[in-house]
């Protein structure tokens, strides 16, 4: 291309694909307040040398065109994959899920490698960067719902586990990680995954996970204690207590019963606790 500056031409338009970006706006980004009286004349310079790299002898009707005061690529004579991935999440997100499933893998695949992993330098490439990485999480995170609605809790797994190294605190990632160890049954694995969303939370965001990741706790809770009986009798208890304190007063059992229900609870809890700490010793 002659340089990093027609470089960055090409790169900035491929980015903009069918959308005109003016010689100001051009100009700012490759040179910012340093800018000098002649910077123009150099880009358009640098735009004609772009012509005849990418359309020799066909300057005035190929896929570089001014417009707006400015210059464009024309989306019809350009195949970026950018663009192709941008399709294929739209499509996904208005198809079925098998369909969905699909064309969001397909995504993937044209995103596997870094936007732009060599401009380390330009803002404009790392503006850029950050936001195709929210929209790679997004795409990871809706294959990975798919891959769980059609029965695949391992491809879902590891699709939430990349999708939360890139965001940490997504918790719709967190969700699908949660739900899928629980529909492979791997109740202990869910479990940690859920305990370490919950330190997360609590250290960087101050609050508890919602409601759909606590649900999904409590199923594998209750998973993790079926066959045990010591550790249902134990869960039930705490849930009873939970109920009692957070629970709608006009659900309450009647007095008699509810203080049997408390005792016996609380019977079933300092019993477990007693055995927790004599194994601790």
């Amino acid at each position: 291309m002659g340089g990093c500056k027609p470089r960055h031409i090409l790169e900035i338009l491929l980015l903009n694909l069918g959308t005109p970006v003016s010689k100001a706006r051009l100009v700012e980004l490759l040179w910012g307040p340093q800018a000098s009286d002649g910077a123009v004349a150099t880009l358009e310079s640098y735009v004609s040398g772009i012509r005849r790299a990418i359309q020799p002898g066909n300057t005035k009707s190929g896929p570089l065109r001014t417009a707006n005061g400015g210059y464009v690529l024309d989306p019809q004579l350009v195949e970026l994959d950018l663009s192709a991935f941008h399709e294929l999440v739209r499509a996904a997100r208005q198809s079925p899920p098998a369909e969905a499933h699909v064309l969001s893998m397909q995504a993937l695949e044209l995103a596997a490698e870094p936007l732009l992993g060599f401009e380390l330098v330009a803002d404009w490439a790392e503006e850029a960067r950050t936001r195709h990485a929210a929209e790679k999480v997004a795409a990871q995170i809706l294959a990975a719902e798919t891959a769980a609605f059609l029965d695949k809790p391992e491809l879902a797994v590891s699709l939430a586990q990349t999708a939360i190294r890139c965001e940490p605190l997504n918790e719709r990632a967190w969700t699908i990680l949660v739900a899928g160890y629980e529909q492979a049954g791997l109740p202990v694995e869910g479990l940690n995954a859920y305990e370490r969303c919950r330190r997360l939370f609590d250290r960087d965001l101050g609050c508890t996970p919602g409601p759909a990741l606590r649900a999904a706790h409590l199923r594998l809770l209750r998973q993790r204690a079926e066959g045990n009986t010591e550790l249902s009798e134990v869960l039930a208890a705490l849930l009873y207590l939970g109920e009692r304190l957070h629970g709608p007063k006009c659900t309450q059992p009647a007095a008699e019963e509810s203080r049997r229900m408390q005792e016996n609870a609380g019977r079933v809890l300092d019993s477990f606790l007693q055995q927790a700490l004599a194994a601790a010793v």
